[in-house]
């Protein structure tokens, strides 16, 4: 099938085709238009769904980290018709035991974060699959709405590793540079862009003391000092 069939019939499936939530139109659009701009040879994601149907379609081999879990969001991958056999690989489990654990034997040319939200299961995932995104590769994190992924979005704005190509509702696009791996090993924290522009906090022992009093008796100890 040609790729704009396929997006159009999964485009077309119910936004609650399974519990677990679906990618908007907008987003699959957008995948589909990054992803034919690269030779991709390996993908992975964590989260299965639409988007598992859509890399079928455009990657050769794709690595699915997911777990059903009841909502149906890896069995009804599994048995729709759109699914193209023999592409994807199902790591079924927790993304925080299996993505860790899986042993990558090849680059991945585009890796999406759509596992569990809480803090900070999507920060383990990108530790364990950044050092195997190739230069010039897609990642791809969705909803940055979520405060703490808009904290990890923030940051990859600042890396020296990322370029961010475009935000398609709440899902962000960015491009691996030729920056060199920060060494997933080491510290190094000062040589993160985010931190070298940020302005270091001014940490003032006497104003989280006071932070910690219960919030009446803070007013009116403000208010007794004429702050």
């Amino acid at each position: 099938m040609k790729i704009e069939q396929v997006l159009s019939d999964i485009v077309a499936l119910p936004s609650d085709w399974h519990g677990a939530g679906s990618l908007k139109s907008g987003v699959l659009k957008a995948i589909v238009r990054h992803a034919q701009g690269l030779d991709l040879r390996c993908t992975a994601e964590t989260g299965s769904g639409k988007s598992s149907l859509l890399f079928s379609h455009l990657s050769p081999r794709h690595l699915v980290f997911a777990m059903d879990d009841g909502n149906g969001s890896v069995r009804r991958t599994q048995q729709s018709p759109l699914l193209n056999p023999g592409v994807v690989q199902f790591i079924e489990g927790r993304t925080q035991q299996t993505v860790p654990a899986y042993v990558f034997l090849e680059p991945l040319q585009l890796v999406m974060l759509d596992g569990p939200h809480g803090f900070p299961f999507p920060q383990l995932e990108y530790y364990h699959f950044y050092p195997h995104l190739a230069r010039g590769g897609l990642l791809i994190v969705d909803d940055i709405d979520i405060p703490s992924i808009h904290d990890m979005y923030k940051f990859l704005k600042q890396d020296d590793m990322f370029d961010l190509n475009e935000v398609v509702h709440t899902t962000a696009f960015f491009r691996r540079t030729d920056a060199p791996e920060f060494d997933p090993l080491a510290d190094g924290w000062w040589l993160q862009g985010y931190n070298r522009r940020k302005k270091i906090v001014d940490w003032n022992p006497a104003a989280v003391a006071l932070a910690l009093v219960p919030r009446s008796i803070r007013k009116a100890l403000l208010k007794r000092i004429g702050k």
